[in-house]
């Protein structure tokens, strides 16, 4: 069996999915500059709008599921990727009055997400990965390769996180948030930003008129250092390898490169390494200076944006790009029309988890 991306909705700090690529095409980024989070010191954060965070998370599905050709989720199989869970409504209990006695474990873990989901859309079954800010890239690897051996026809995707004040302040401890917009693969970047998101993708072993392919997934773990990923890029250089050998691709097949592209020292040198020494001349770019990193839901709503990149043919320009840091890799300026056939989405995690997913337009 194939795998086939039918249908996806998305919400970020640039709001719904078509928003999302009018401002990834126009570099209109959704970054706001904070000094709530972190005491008089200012950093760029990507906050959605939003009443309720569930709330948020309960109308993306309901309108992916609207836009589908289910009656209803029944026979459909839930896999939620997340690198925080509840931590967002254990913080604002904790922050309420200071007492952790207030908060309620239940709505703590990773699980939290798929089981509210589950419980609202009556799913047939749920699982939740946590492997940081690879959680979605994984949930995706897993549906793909669920689908291929038959055991689900119907698999729906979700990436979701909250901004969190442990998320921003143990980046910030980490000495790795910019201050102002990120710009990922620039000489004299300052760091990342850290942002919310709910990405949904329901992938399906039926293939419409509309369809994309998630036609190659691949995964490595170099295991290098905590937090720092192989300075040889042998792990990145691993997850695309087996990415385009599971697609039955070579490197010169791929159009376009949607870097995880963080705006950190350490992630762009060895993504922009592996991009050099995997690839010949491919374009690429990373959209984390519009939508911020959304961790978990990362790779989610970068597989969201690489179905539009197939379908709109426009390759997205590397936004806040003023002096490249690696010359050797093709990094746009301005939006690139063109056919494009495949496209490969990078996620890179600490640990050296690291996933890369091909998706692929049908003639």
């Amino acid at each position: 069996m194939r795998a086939f991306v039918n249908e996806y909705e998305s919400n970020s700090c640039v709001g719904n999915t078509k928003e999302l690529m009018e401002s990834i095409y126009k570099q209109q980024t959704g970054i706001t500059i904070d000094t709530t989070y972190i005491p008089d010191i200012p950093v760029g954060l990507g906050k959605m709008k939003y009443n309720n965070f569930f709330e948020s998370l309960n109308s993306v599905v309901a309108t992916v599921l609207d836009k589908s050709n289910l009656e209803n989720f029944n026979d459909t199989l839930l896999i939620v990727g997340s690198s925080v869970g509840g931590m967002q409504e254990s913080e604002q209990h904790y922050f309420k009055d200071k007492n952790y006695k207030n908060i309620d474990t239940s709505r703590h873990a990773i699980s939290v997400i798929s089981d509210s989901l589950e419980k609202e859309f009556n799913f047939c079954d749920s699982r939740s990965i946590s492997t940081a800010c690879t959680s979605s890239a994984n949930a995706l690897l897993l549906a793909k390769r669920l689908i291929n051996i038959g055991a689900y026809k119907n698999i729906l995707v979700v990436g979701a996180d909250a901004l969190c004040y442990t998320t921003v302040c143990g980046f910030y401890a980490l000495s790795v948030l910019s201050s102002n917009v990120c710009t990922p693969f620039n000489k004299n970047r300052e760091g990342m930003n850290v942002a919310e998101a709910v990405g949904a993708l329901l992938v399906q072993d039926v293939q419409t008129c509309d369809s994309i392919e998630l036609v190659g997934v691949g995964a490595s773990s170099d295991a290098y250092h905590m937090t720092n990923p192989d300075p040889e890029a042998n792990g990145a250089i691993a997850s695309m390898s087996k990415a385009l050998k599971d697609a039955n691709l070579d490197a010169k097949d791929i159009d376009y490169v949607n870097a995880h592209g963080t705006g950190t020292m350490a992630n762009d040198t060895v993504e922009g390494l592996g991009i050099e020494k995997l690839f010949n001349d491919v374009y690429v770019s990373s959209t984390k200076a519009i939508t911020g990193h959304t961790l978990g839901a990362a790779a989610a709503l970068e597989a969201i944006i690489s179905c539009e990149v197939i379908k709109q043919g426009i390759i997205p320009s590397q936004t806040n790009l003023t002096d490249a840091q690696n010359k050797n890799i093709n990094i746009p300026n301005e939006n690139i029309k063109q056919d494009v056939k495949y496209v490969i989405s990078n996620s890179f995690a600490f640990g050296g988890n690291n996933t890369s997913l091909i998706f692929g337009g049908l003639n």
